[in-house]
């Protein structure tokens, strides 16, 4: 069993930063792909981005060259960088773990999720 917390949320306006955490305990990383997701209000969860262990990461298009997902072994944590953020970033974001180092996009094809986060971007 895998237990996600997610952590580093907030209320910011457009243009600021924020770093989202993503701590797991019951298992390692090692074998599992790791995602973000997001949903918004009447909006299905929709990836952000994707990393296994193998180096492989993915990003969606909205997020590319503002977001970085990183991660820390020594922690079991992964993180989420999130810059030059924008209204329509504002959603419930989700870390999840997949038990496949085959990456994937998406949410259904992961087996553990965490509580999300609520990140609010005003104009």
């Amino acid at each position: 069993q895998v237990q996600l917390v997610e952590s580093g949320g907030g209320l910011v306006q457009a243009g600021d930063s924020l770093r989202l955490s993503c701590a797991a305990s019951g298992r390692t990383f090692s074998s599992y792909t790791m995602g973000w997701f997001r949903q918004a209000p009447g909006k299905e969860r929709e990836f952000v981005v994707i990393v296994n262990w193998s180096g492989y990461t993915s990003y969606a298009d909205s997020v590319k060259g503002r977001f970085t997902i990183s991660g820390d072994n020594t922690k079991n944590t992964i993180y989420l960088q999130m810059n030059t953020l924008k209204p329509e970033d504002t959603a419930v974001y989700y870390c999840a773990a997949r038990v496949s180092r085959v990456p994937s996009r998406t949410p259904s094809d992961y087996d553990y999720w965490g509580q999300g986060t609520q990140v609010t971007v005003s104009s």
